[in-house]
């Protein structure tokens, strides 16, 4: 479903199973930070909401997005996690890179999904302007890392 027809933030919690034992690891990219930091703390504050600890929350940094696979397929070898989020924001610029950056990682996350054991969720915003990534990191459209995070639990548990 289209954003625009779909609040990122809206979600039934009766739908959401308890995440108190569950342990989370969250891959951010720091390019696009105002809206990367963002994501991050939604997912933060959903988790939390949901039950999980702050302890059992871990972050860590890549510089950009295209790093986000090799972060979360590290966090797949080393970590005892139940999930794993990636976040980062691609924004078109006037050069081919934008599709080059969101392909590459959408096929590497789609491997490591289909190779690991653990869930990696895709929260990487793909948008024409930064605009439109405020307004899905927080702003009219909600909060791409809320949804992250609610997918991240009920994978989790699947």
């Amino acid at each position: 479903m289209a954003t625009a027809l779909h609040n990122l933030s809206d979600y039934n919690t009766e739908n959401v199973p308890d995440a108190s034992n569950m342990c989370f690891g969250i891959v951010v990219s720091e390019w696009n930070k105002e809206i990367t930091g963002a994501l991050l703390e939604g997912a933060v504050k959903t988790l939390e909401k949901h039950g999980a600890i702050p302890e059992n929350i871990h972050v860590k940094t890549v510089p950009g997005s295209f790093e986000l696979v090799y972060g979360a397929h590290q966090m797949t070898l080393n970590g005892g996690y139940d999930a794993i989020i990636v976040l980062g924001s691609v924004i078109r610029g006037e050069t081919p890179h934008f599709d080059y950056i969101c392909q590459g990682v959408t096929y590497g996350i789609a491997r490591i999904n289909a190779t690991c054991e653990i869930p990696v969720v895709y929260g990487l915003l793909t948008t024409n302007d930064l605009q439109q990534a405020k307004d899905r990191s927080g702003g009219k459209h909600g909060n791409k890392g809320d949804e992250c995070a609610v997918v991240a639990i009920k994978m989790a548990k699947f």
